[in-house]
């Protein structure tokens, strides 16, 4: 494989030019080639187990559970009610793990386009896969778009679990798309997006985040550390129905036994506030 040399994968892409993040393989584990995509398992020495789709990174067992619970709990705990969720991508199970958590969510729709994530996940990665056994989970393979397009104004929060902005994933970023989540939408609803790093391209954070207010009231842009991504950060672009929603500030924090019981290893209340605190460059190309 042409990006495992000298016994490490390198994820090198013209989205970060002139860097690329190694892992250590111990073991390729799965490979092959979708009808969507290069689907690429290995062990690694040092980050378990790592889903690779494309050449890029989408998680490893070490660090996972940062996006996962972050990009599920900031739009859960921002609505007061999110009784029903709908999941766009996430074919590794691991945001309807985190969302299937939640206390106030009763139900959980789920479409992935490709059923050979969900098959090798399934098999590789349980400890993300088990979301697919949740009882409150229906989980559809299929075209995430035509799905909304014949399911409006159905869902409390939409959550996009897409990969970076390249090939078919460039259209989960666009206008019309945020235009298709708000449709789907209840009146109050709010939409959680994979928004790229401030770190590796300012412009396509802020032109993301422009789309959305096409379409939301309320638009703002959250923060979680994960290692094993470029630059070590990722981003979350949530946008709310209704002006002035505060999105920094959970309307349902836990407890200490609560996380517990959860399981929840990054998230809790004050790390959702932290979240929106942006250095002042982040602060200024994205909201003024």
């Amino acid at each position: 494989m042409e990006q495992i040399r000298g016994g490490y994968f390198s994820e090198k892409n013209d989205l970060w030019p002139g860097q690329f993040f190694s892992l250590e393989v111990e073991k390729v584990l799965h490979t092959e080639k979708s009808e969507y995509q290069d689907i690429l398992i290995v062990q690694t020495t040092h980050h378990g187990k790592a889903l690779i789709l494309d050449g890029l990174i989408q998680c490893t067992e070490h660090d996972e559970f940062a996006y996962q619970e972050m990009i599920s709990f900031l739009p859960l705990c921002a609505h007061e009610n999110p009784a029903k969720v709908l999941i766009v991508g996430g074919g590794d199970g691991g945001v309807a793990r985190e969302v299937s958590k939640h206390p106030l969510v009763q139900s959980v729709v789920q479409v992935e386009i490709d059923a050979r994530v969900i098959e090798a996940s399934k098999r590789y990665l349980p400890s993300m896969s088990v979301g697919f056994s949740s009882p409150k989970l229906t989980l559809n393979v299929c075209d995430g778009f035509e799905y909304m397009r014949n399911h409006k104004g159905e869902f409390d929060v939409i959550i996009t679990d897409s990969s970076d902005p390249i090939g078919p994933a460039v259209n989960l970023f666009t206008k019309s798309y945020f235009k298709l989540l708000k449709e789907a939408l209840k009146p109050d609803g709010i939409v959680c997006s994979q928004g790229s790093s401030l770190w590796l391209s300012l412009e396509h954070v802020k032109g993301t985040m422009q789309n959305c207010r096409q379409h939301f009231d309320t638009v703002k842009f959250g923060v979680a550390n994960v290692p094993s991504y470029p630059t070590g950060q990722i981003g979350f672009v949530i946008g709310a129905l209704g002006e002035n929603r505060p999105l920094e500030s959970p309307t349902l924090t836990f407890t200490d036994e609560e996380i517990a019981r959860m399981k929840l290893r990054y998230y809790n209340g004050d790390v959702h506030r932290a979240a929106f605190v942006l250095p002042t460059f982040a602060r200024n190309a994205l909201y003024k």
